[in-house]
């Protein structure tokens, strides 16, 4: 059975997606942490990070410090954080997201309630500074397609 990472970028289950390419997407999260957080996925379907081929964390990693770099212009934040856990979905991914301390880089501080609007504005913020570093080719034509 797919997993529910998968059913957003086969397109079952709508997503606000930032990036794609043959390996990865990225996409917002439903409980941002900040303003900005999203999910870098493998396509693959894989169960936990220290499952995963070397070679496709070490992609995972260099896509995580382009949003990463990204989020810090789009949204004034001092740091990137980074975050893996994956005991909510069993299918790799991490967390990225604009940080401004260590106390903030919790998940009891997500806001599962934060509107659509809201999403789709820090999306497209996001969107926009990935075109602006030079990544348009992986930023999907729209924000709800996982396709370029």
């Amino acid at each position: 059975m797919a997993t529910l990472f998968t059913r957003i970028i086969d397109g079952e289950i709508p997503g606000r997606f930032v990036w794609s390419d043959d390996v990865c997407v990225a996409f917002a999260t439903i409980a941002p942490i900040s303003d900005g957080h999203v999910l870098v996925v493998p396509r693959a379907e894989v169960d936990r990070f220290t499952a995963a081929p070397d070679e496709l964390l070490a992609h995972l990693m260099r896509v995580a410090k382009v949003i990463g770099a990204a989020q810090e212009t789009a949204f004034g934040a001092p740091r990137a954080a980074l975050l893996v856990a994956g005991f909510e979905v069993p299918h790799l991914h991490l967390h990225v997201l604009p940080a401004w301390g260590e106390a903030h880089l919790s998940f009891r501080d997500a806001r599962p309630d934060t509107p659509g609007e809201r999403l789709d504005e820090a999306m497209e913020t996001l969107r926009d500074a990935l075109r602006a570093a030079g990544h348009a080719d992986h930023v999907p034509a729209r924000l709800g397609s996982p396709l370029l």
